[in-house]
């Protein structure tokens, strides 16, 4: 059983900077991918970022390049966003998702995760 839970998100204004975590208590860690995607209010969910089971691997979304980052702690089974320069329109729900166990590389696609965690608002004032 995987059970992923996220935190950090909350109301922050333009040029601001949050930071997500997302805690696996999975069986496993290491040896799957993980990603964030968000939600805005009738929008798609849009792949943000992942990162591959080593951490040797990292893909963006072209509307977070270069102001996201992404990481992971296995001492703490743990995935962090940290998100920088924010924008109104990053305002949205972020979803920590992880593949299955053993799919080690990345995935842009909201059908290559099968677990997602329930979601942390972040809201950007401008």
């Amino acid at each position: 059983q995987v059970q992923l839970v996220e935190s950090g998100g909350g109301l922050v204004q333009a040029g601001g900077s949050l930071r997500l975590s997302c805690a696996n208590s999975g069986r496993t860690f290491s040896s799957n991918a993980m990603a964030w995607f968000r939600q805005a209010p009738g929008k798609e969910r849009e792949f943000v970022a992942a990162i591959s089971w080593s951490g040797g691997s990292t893909k963006f979304g072209d509307s977070v390049k270069g102001r996201f980052t992404i990481s992971r702690d296995y001492t703490k089974s743990s995935v962090y966003l940290q998100m920088n320069s924010l924008k109104p329109e990053d305002t949205a729900v972020y979803y920590c998702a992880a593949r299955r166990y053993g799919m080690a590389v990345v995935g842009l696609s909201k059908s290559d995760y099968a677990y997602w965690g329930q979601g942390t608002q972040v809201t950007v004032s401008s």
